[in-house]
């Protein structure tokens, strides 16, 4: 009989390969759809072996090869995430006894294989042992050992070499796959820090403060949209690097602001709140179904004083011209600092697709300095931590435009922040216009 809860996740997985669906969403809906047959513990498997498989797959695949002796191309995609789910549970699942592992993955390969199928990934997954890993480690190549044992693509790692050590690669590409902590940021429009903390201890719900303002870690709370707290919009899901770039900005009361790339609304709801709803924001995005996530947000959380509007920003709008007296940019990004989040990242970016994202957001940095006001200021922000993103862009945009210099931030030129357990990775950096 075949585990439903382990088919479900290989659906997934083979949704995500073939289509290249992102893991959140195809994990939401399909949770969404099945949530009459699936209990807690069922989704926390399923969510632990998509984002698992996701985080691991070239680390997997290396183990795969090593025991295979057909190619990984010519194996059946199902089969091949099959393999995976097994290997993984093996050898990153101290829980799950290996026999348990090998026999439901020999029964799913029985359904989305033949005979020859299920004896193959039988044949593999007995093989398989922790030591498989532990000997990656032993790589003499830099390159090829960070990449294999963390599971990072060889240019990824390359790239963030070119201005880190080994060491710090090792460490960024390490944190790249904890899985991530729940952060919060509370409304201070509707609540405050001691009354926000009663209600929680009221509702059971375990919390660890951080070193931010306004930003709490929350524990062990899953379907956090289903809460009371969220509903009435006490708070809302943000990290802390993303929440920085409005503190950054430190928008007043009364002001003109722009988000110029706003979407979901997680930032601009923050620069309103820091503006204790009084003064005026926009809100662009290229996409409508996007500005709805924004009113949607703004709405949850009692903000009235932003305006959505579909506009994209690589576009001049004299209309706008020094009218701002804030403007945040946090520009499309390849978002290397937030592969934890979201693992199909790596997969899905390639080296060549730095040239096509720097274009878009000189674009974005060109255009949008014009609409801001003489003494206005202007935060550059990105959640990727490559520097051809980030401190290139501004260099470039700073040789080319005399009339703006860079504000540094508790002594800082720019705000490199680098993934760990609490944070995402993220830069930041301050322009003002003189």
């Amino acid at each position: 009989m075949i585990d439903r809860t382990r088919e479900l996740a290989l659906k997934i997985l083979y949704k995500i390969d073939k289509e290249q669906a992102y893991t959140n969403i195809e994990l939401n809906e399909t949770i969404k759809q099945n949530r009459k047959n699936i209990n807690e513990k069922d989704i926390g498997l399923i969510s632990e072996i998509v984002y698992g498989v996701t985080t691991r797959k070239l680390t997997i695949d290396e183990i795969i090869k090593k025991y295979s002796k057909i190619r990984l191309k010519k194996i059946s995609p199902w089969i091949l995430n099959i393999l995976r789910m097994g290997i993984y549970q093996i050898i990153f699942l101290d829980k799950i006894p290996k026999s348990a592992a090998v026999n439901e993955s020999v029964n799913l390969s029985k359904k989305y294989g033949h005979t020859s199928s299920s004896n193959f990934v039988n044949a593999i997954l007995r093989k398989i042992e922790k030591k498989d890993y532990e000997e990656l480690f032993q790589i003499q190549d830099d390159i090829e050992r960070i990449a294999k044992t963390t599971s990072m693509p060889n240019w990824i790692v390359k790239e963030l070499l070119k201005h880190n050590n080994i060491k710090q690669v090792e460490e960024i590409c390490t944190n790249s796959n904890i899985r991530p902590q729940l952060s919060i940021r509370i409304n201070r429009l509707k609540t405050n820090k001691e009354n926000f903390y009663k209600k929680l201890k009221e509702n059971k719900i375990n919390y660890k403060e951080t070193e931010k303002e306004d930003f709490l870690i929350l524990e062990n709370i899953k379907n956090i949209e289903n809460l009371e707290l969220f509903r009435q919009g006490l708070f809302t899901v943000q990290d802390i690097s993303a929440g920085l770039t409005a503190k950054i900005l430190c928008p007043n009361s009364g002001e003109y602001v722009l988000d110029a790339c706003s979407a979901p609304g997680g930032k601009t709801t923050y620069i309103a709140e820091l503006m204790n709803n009084n003064g005026s924001i926009e809100a662009w995005d290229i996409h409508e179904h996007r500005t709805k996530l924004v009113e949607e947000n703004a709405k949850r959380l009692g903000v009235n004083i932003i305006k959505t509007k579909v506009k994209d920003a690589t576009i001049f709008d004299k209309e706008y011209e020094n009218k701002f007296d804030k403007i945040l940019l946090d520009v499309p990004c390849l978002g290397l600092g937030v592969i934890k989040r979201k693992p199909d990242i790596k997969w899905q970016r390639q080296y060549e697709d730095i040239e096509e994202i720097t274009k878009i957001q000189k674009l974005i940095l060109n255009n949008c300095s014009k609409y801001l006001k003489y003494g206005g200021i202007l935060v550059y922000s990105t959640c990727s931590i490559l520097k051809d993103e980030n401190e290139n862009v501004i260099n470039n945009f700073l040789g080319e435009n005399k009339d703006f210099e860079i504000l540094k931030v508790e002594g800082n030129t720019f705000i490199n922040i680098l993934p760990d357990k609490e944070k995402d990775g993220f830069f930041i950096c301050k322009l003002v216009k003189k």
